[in-house]
């Protein structure tokens, strides 16, 4: 099972099924992203639209990532059942149905149903990250995970950023605002179920074939309908799990609050347009298209001397960096030192995210739908955290302020992850095995 694990990343040999499920898998996701956050551009016009009160916004943004904890604690253990494959496909669909809905929308309580069940799409980053963990060797896997959810990321940049722009070209053509923005939404429910097809057809669950033909064959165990309870049980049971879970939640619940909130930020405080915002905004998600996977290579560059527990150290230093970031950007009162700050603190913050996710490979081989699932909600139950905190303080920059320090106190989370001796030496010579894996690869080419 999970045999010839690709031990470096080859972007352009589409060949390769370890290619081409990276390459599908961080579109699927980019695409799932940029439908998960195309209304928080559009927020100033639909606000106008629905009359919104700030306490109705932050319910919508809320509810934008609260369904998402349940689905990503579901999801790895489905991938472990079912397969990646027919995971992802399934969700993308389904997920397609809430878009077209919030365009369709003639309420703010039904803007807010179909905002809530729109979150559900947010889950495909573990199915990214699942189905990368399996196609690459422990020498690469960091940057090949942290790479793949950093491409993916940006589709919540790309939203931030192009919305508004859709939304201008549909204006264009003699349409109002009030019905404009729905046609614009309607394009991110149509490229989730083009993804969908190309998903099905182009990629597999592992390097073996399908989960459902590999236990057919009776070449892969037969889990049954348990296999996926079983999986998160024993992620359940995990300390690290949940240590990861809450630094999740302290970097990758800040990025998803700061999509939801950054834009309205810019254009409250700083008196910009809308397109203007909206690109200040993109600039920060655009951030994960190297950022993400720049940690998870640093965590694999600093693993091939310090092991597992380096990789913990790196996650801890970057925790530490988003969080005296985010400090100085909630006290920044220029738009200029705003940008800047807002930036170095994002970079920090997509960093820890891809450091994060390269040490979910090695906390428990047996159940890494189920670890991947409990972790990826970590993130969300962050962004919900900090939708209710905005709630209680009232004001978008005072909430920063406090996350800043909530972040820097979450650090201590990373340091706590440590491994048993047996541990490392097993990863340690599954991690060598790959590196043999590679130089005969190398040598073999070069023959």
């Amino acid at each position: 099972m999970h045999t010839d694990k690709a031990t470096r990343l080859q972007l352009f040999d589409l060949r390769l099924v370890q290619t081409r499920v990276f390459h599908l898998t961080w579109m699927a996701f980019f695409v799932c992203f940029f439908a998960w956050f195309a209304c928080a551009p559009l927020m100033p016009v639909i606000r106008g639209e629905f009359d919104l009160t700030t306490k109705q916004i932050a319910n919508i943004n809320i509810a934008a990532v609260a369904i998402t904890i349940l689905v990503r604690l579901i999801i790895g253990p489905l991938c472990d059942r079912y397969g990646p494959r027919k995971t992802y496909t399934g969700l993308m669909l389904l997920g397609a149905i809430p878009v077209f809905g919030v365009a369709a929308a003639q309420s703010y309580e039904s803007f807010l149903f179909f905002r809530l069940l729109i979150g559900a799409v947010g889950a495909s980053f573990v199915i990214t990250q699942y189905h990368t963990s399996i196609m690459y060797a422990p020498n690469v896997v960091g940057t090949a995970n942290a790479a793949a959810a950093g491409w993916g990321n940006a589709g919540g940049g790309a939203a931030q950023a192009l919305m508004p722009l859709v939304l201008g070209a549909v204006l264009m053509f003699g349409v109002g605002e009030a019905f404009g923005w729905r046609l614009a939404l309607l394009v991110p429910g149509v490229l989730m179920l083009v993804m969908a097809f190309l998903y099905w057809r182009f990629t597999q669950d592992c390097m073996d074939g399908n989960y459902s033909e590999l236990r057919a064959a009776g070449t892969m165990p037969d889990t049954g309908k348990k296999g996926g309870w079983d999986s998160f049980k024993l992620a359940a049971g995990n300390y690290r799990v949940w240590m990861l879970f809450v630094t999740y939640g302290a970097c990758f619940g800040v990025e998803i609050f700061m999509h939801n909130v950054v834009a309205i930020y810019f254009l409250d405080n700083f008196d910009l347009s809308l397109k203007t915002a909206g690109l200040v905004a993109g600039s920060f998600g655009l951030l994960a298209l190297f950022a993400r996977a720049l940690g998870g290579w640093v965590s694999d560059q600093v693993a091939r001397r310090g092991g597992l527990d380096a990789r913990a150290l790196v996650l801890f230093v970057l925790i530490v960096g988003e969080g005296l970031g985010l400090l100085l950007f909630s006290l920044m009162d220029s738009f200029q030192l705003a940008v800047l700050s807002m930036l170095a603190f994002g970079l920090f913050t997509h960093m820890a995210c891809g450091a994060t996710y390269a040490l979910v490979p090695f906390i428990d081989r047996q159940a890494l739908g189920g670890v991947a699932g409990i972790i990826g909600a970590g993130g969300n139950v962050g962004a919900v955290a900090a939708g209710f905190l905005l709630l209680w303080v009232g004001e978008v920059q005072h909430t920063l302020f406090l996350l800043g320090a909530l972040v820097l106190v979450s650090a201590l989370c990373a340091i706590a992850v440590r491994f048993s001796a047996a541990h490392k030496a097993r990863e340690e010579e599954l991690y060598q095995e790959a590196l043999t894996q590679r130089s005969a690869q190398v040598a073999g080419s070069n023959a």
